[in-house]
C-alpha cells in the first residue's frame, strides 16, 4: 500500500491500524527481500536461516554441556 498509493508510511499505518515504525520496518525489509537493500543487509530467508543455525548451535552447546557433566560424574564413580 505504501509503494502503490504514494501516501506516506505514517498515513498508511494510521489507516490500517499499525505503528508507523513497524510498517516502516516492514517496508524496509521488503526492499531488502526484493534485492534492493544495502550490501550486507539480510533477506528474510537469510534471517530465518541464521536464526535456525543459532538455535541449532545453542542446542548442540547444551548437549555438549550435558555430556561433559556426565563424563565428570562417571569419572568420579569409577574412582570409587
Amino acid at each position: 500500500m505504501v509503494r502503490s498509493s504514494g501516501r506516506t508510511v505514517t498515513e498508511v499505518a494510521r489507516e490500517i491500524g499499525v505503528s508507523a515504525e513497524g510498517l516502516r520496518n516492514w517496508v524496509k525489509q521488503d526492499t531488502i527481500d526484493r534485492g534492493q537493500g544495502a550490501p550486507g543487509e539480510l533477506t528474510s530467508a537469510e534471517r530465518e536461516e541464521l536464526s535456525r543455525l543459532r538455535r541449532q548451535n545453542r542446542e548442540q552447546a547444551e548437549t555438549i554441556e550435558v555430556l561433559r557433566k556426565a563424563a565428570v560424574f562417571f569419572a568420579k564413580e569409577s574412582d570409587r
